[in-house]
């Protein structure tokens, strides 16, 4: 085919990845400063001191700093390392490195290698240019990063070069969070402090620390590199803005779960040879629905430390998918007419004896801890639905969010038939029995234990309970886990504090009076679970008889960040300071409008400059070819069907050229707006429409013109060809 001979079959093939003689155990955190290579290259005395600062049980001092640096930097070396950087995550959405060489001239011409503790401790990256949402301005350079001990430092290889990453956190001169981290790591002391609480009421006194674990699951497209260069809306905007859906998309289910292409397969091996280095667990990988679309799973960890790997698993998919000629693209649509890409985040809490609290358990002991928590999750979901929608919202977010293929806007809890069976009992005061043999008597004669996977996973809920975890399935696959786990840890702190006080003031058998507290939760925040069909419009109209918020854009849904319940909050927790919030929400709402912006802009450049010119020449192949034929056969009945064909194309062509024009209006409309709030749903609820309709004439055009005339790869040619 003509269309393909600009793609020599030279030019997508791939190296075939070499196999390891080693089992992967044994290069396994290779690249990572970890307790292992700490232990190696530390003095005993300093290695155990590291070991609890890292615990959170001391504090950091100057003469551990630098026994670290000197250790850390003789280990970096070793491994090739030039430079070294303070890793730390900005509010773009991606982390950022600034490279120092540990190389130091001393006298007589030569130079030496050093690291201090200073160094490492904290850096000045200047970073003035990064969005603070007020909390600088421009001319204001200091910004300084932090070194995080609780995120181990590692290696990373680009090229020929490498360097050594110390995750660290970003701060203003006055000390404003600047980051993702900061507010993570605050919200993670908010929630080990509420669960404590709550076990030691309880009488569970053996667990002195509660952390959140994560285990984000990340979907993810590949497509031909050739493909993706010629594709200015994929290189400027990563989806495409234009393109007819196939004839074939997901409708056969024959891509999920199935058999792994070579290239493909070499090409996972060689992503998850790279994540074994840096230690993190990749465990599961697969087909998706959509054709050319993929997944890749982790081990749950830590969220402190899931977050960083999750930033350097996307970094990992780009970068190894350039190498075999390949384009990952994580934005959440990046082709209409099927599946966009989701990153379900399971979230829970485990305490320092590895017991998962959200575990029913084997003892009734463990049964009441797990209701209190399971309750109080569903509580603090059920008040602060807004701000857990208000976490994901994206521009790319909105394409995917209830379209019939993930959660919709509106945030729900599913808990499955039996919990939804015991939880409705408990709210009667009806003893309850379960449907299975585990049966373990908590003692009150009024609950079961219950049992993990007792129903079947509902994949249409946002938040759903699976076993031992809950699954936020609303989490956009392009964007940073840090913020919603940030959220999900605050929310759930709240509920904790007040269930426990709730509980102490009822007195008397604190067994009695957690069931007491939960059958009164249970009453006020019912509403909020739901077992059925999330996708379907009976839904949609009984969760706003219920009350629950259905915030379907961005820009709608960014304002509950700092409504005062919001403001107060983060405060109350010291998770992020009134200003920290409303800068984040100002962050947000600017990135919406800049994304918009490029997306107006790189559409209406591919009309003008590709679309149009092709549909005129194909309107000129058309016009001559009537013409030729009239010469001949005259005014003859027999063209009627050509001239019509000639006149759907001019329509279209004139017709986009009027829309662009309507749309190059509206964008400068929206640029000499200034109100953010006003621009941002002004291209929302305006300039998102035109576009559409130009699409929806651009595609319609692509059906007609000669295929060798169309000037951009077609989504089945990027979707079905690898």
């Amino acid at each position: 085919m003509k269309r393909l001979q600009t793609i020599p079959a030279s030019e997508r093939c791939y190296e075939i990845a070499k196999e390891k003689d080693q089992p992967i155990s044994s290069y396994y955190g290779e690249d990572v400063f970890n307790l292992t290579a700490m232990q190696e290259k530390l003095p005993r005395d300093i290695y155990l001191l590291l070991v609890e600062i890292i615990q959170d049980r001391r504090k950091l001092d100057l003469t551990i700093a630098n026994a670290v640096a000197h250790a850390m930097k003789e280990w970096a070396l070793e491994k090739g390392a030039t430079h070294y950087c303070h890793w730390f995550q900005p509010m773009t959405g991606a982390p950022a490195e600034k490279h120092d060489a540990f190389i130091e001239p001393i006298d007589g011409g030569m130079a030496i290698e050093r690291f201090s503790g200073k160094q490492l401790w904290q850096g000045e990256p200047d970073a003035s240019s990064f969005p603070s949402g007020g909390i600088r301005s421009t001319f204001e350079a200091r910004g300084y990063t932090a070194w995080d001990p609780t995120s181990p430092a590692f290696i990373l290889k680009r090229g020929i070069g490498t360097v050594l990453c110390i995750p660290s956190v970003f701060i203003s001169y006055s000390g404003e969070a600047l980051d993702k981290k900061t507010p993570l790591l605050r919200s993670i002391n908010a929630i080990n402090k509420s669960a404590l609480g709550v076990l030691n009421l309880l009488n569970n006194t053996k667990a002195k620390k509660v952390y959140a674990t994560l285990g984000p699951e990340q979907e993810y497209f590949l497509i031909d590199q050739d493909f993706y260069y010629k594709r200015k809306d994929l290189v400027l905007g990563s989806r495409t803005m234009l393109g007819f859906a196939p004839p074939k998309g997901q409708q056969l289910e024959d891509h999920y779960f199935g058999s792994i292409k070579e290239r493909i397969l070499s090409y996972m091996h060689d992503v998850e040879e790279e994540l074994y280095k840096l230690g993190i667990p990749a465990k599961t990988r697969h087909n998706e629905v959509a054709p050319s679309q993929f997944e890749i799973a982790p081990i749950y960890e830590e969220a402190n430390l899931a977050v960083d790997h999750n930033y350097l698993v996307m970094d990992t998919l780009r970068t190894v998918a350039g190498k075999h000629k390949l384009a990952a693209l994580l934005h959440e649509k990046p082709f209409a007419g099927i599946n966009g890409s989701g990153k379900h985040l399971n979230w829970s809490l485990s305490d320092d004896l590895d017991n998962n609290l959200l575990n029913p358990g084997k003892t009734p002991h463990d049964n009441i801890q797990f209701l209190v928590v399971l309750i109080a999750t569903i509580r603090a979901v059920y008040l602060h639905a807004d701000i857990l929608r208000a976490s994901v919202a994206s521009t790319g977010n909105d394409h995917r969010l209830g379209a019939n293929e993930a959660p919709p806007a509106i945030i729900s809890v599913f808990l499955g038939e039996q919990l939804t069976q015991i939880i409705e009992n408990l709210e009667k005061g009806v003893i309850t029995s379960a449907s299975n043999g585990a049966i373990i008597d908590l003692g009150l004669d009024k609950l079961p234990v219950l049992s993990k996977d007792s129903t079947d996973r509902n994949r249409t809920s946002p938040f759903a309970f699976t076993g031992n975890k809950f699954e936020f399935r609303a989490v956009g696959s392009s964007q940073s886990i840090a913020f919603p786990a940030t959220v999900l840890n605050t929310i759930v702190a709240e509920s904790l504090d007040v269930l426990t006080e709730k509980i102490k003031a009822k007195g008397g058998d604190v067994k009695q009076a957690a069931l007491d507290v939960i059958r009164e939760e249970i009453k006020v925040i019912k509403p909020v679970l739901f077992m059925g069909d999330n996708y379907s419009k009976e839904w949609e109209d009984e969760a706003k008889k219920r009350g629950l918020p259905n915030k379907k854009t961005t820009p709608e849904s960014l304002g509950d960040l700092v409504t005062e319940k919001a403001l107060v909050l983060f405060e109350k927790y010291n998770v992020l300071s009134r200003v920290e919030l409303k800068s984040r929400y100002f962050i947000r709402l600017e990135r919406y409008i800049k994304e918009m912006d490029i997306e107006a802009m790189t559409l209406c450049s591919m009309i003008q400059n590709q679309i149009l010119p092709a549909g005129i020449d194909y309107q000129y192949k058309v016009a001559s070819s009537i013409a030729a034929a009239a010469g001949v056969l005259g005014d003859a009945g027999v063209l009627k069907a050509q001239k019509e064909l000639l006149g759907t194309v001019a329509s279209l062509v004139s017709n986009l050229q009027i829309a662009v024009n309507d749309l190059k209006a509206k964008n400068e409309k929206a640029g000499a707006m200034h109100n953010e709030e006003k621009k941002a749903a002004f291209y929302c609820n305006e300039i998102k429409a035109v576009m559409a309709d130009i699409r929806e004439k651009a595609d319609t055009l692509e059906t007609i013109v000669d295929n060798t005339l169309w000037p951009l790869p077609k989504l089945w040619e990027m979707l079905f060809i690898s």
